[in-house]
């Protein structure tokens, strides 16, 4: 029993993506820690599974030590995303005004930080938000980052 719950535990520490698997572009060290690994950031390509030709990076922050080792820490709310054209951008099928893209898990239990997709069909922008499903200490008002990128001739 104690074994299938720590399997689900690790399991659960893993990525679960709406989208694709990310490619791991790199991380950098931040942090030495004398056990476990160093807190680091990571930077992560998502290339969106609706959209041809664009493709999402997002850096984020990792705790290390021992339980960021084991994947039992909870990772901070620090993210930044950036997503381009990376070549010609066509749509696949009817894209809603609003969807996740992409989720990760943070922790074991409940937080992920998600990317979400808006689509401001008046300027034919198609605008990317990370964001996190669980706010600590932040009174509320969850960290995020935007950018956008726009459809040529459509």
């Amino acid at each position: 029993m104690r074994r299938a719950v720590l399997a689900m535990l690790l399991l659960g520490a893993a990525p679960a993506f709406a989208g694709d698997q990310p490619t791991r572009i790199g991380t950098v060290d931040t942090t030495f820690r004398v056990l476990g690994r160093n807190d680091r950031i990571v930077v992560d390509r998502y290339d969106d599974p609706m959209v041809e030709g664009v493709s999402c990076y997002v850096s984020r922050a990792e705790t290390g030590g021992v339980k960021g080792s084991f994947g039992l820490a909870t990772d901070p709310n620090r993210f930044s995303i950036a997503c381009r054209a990376t070549g010609p951008v066509s749509l696949r099928g009817k894209i809603p005004d609003k969807q996740v893209v992409f989720d990760e898990k943070m922790s074991p239990l409940f937080k992920e930080v998600r990317v979400s997709r808006l689509f401001d069909r008046e300027k034919q922008v198609l605008v990317y938000l990370v964001w996190s499903t669980i706010s600590m200490g932040t009174g509320g008002s969850a960290f995020n980052s935007v950018t956008a990128v726009a459809l040529q001739g459509h």
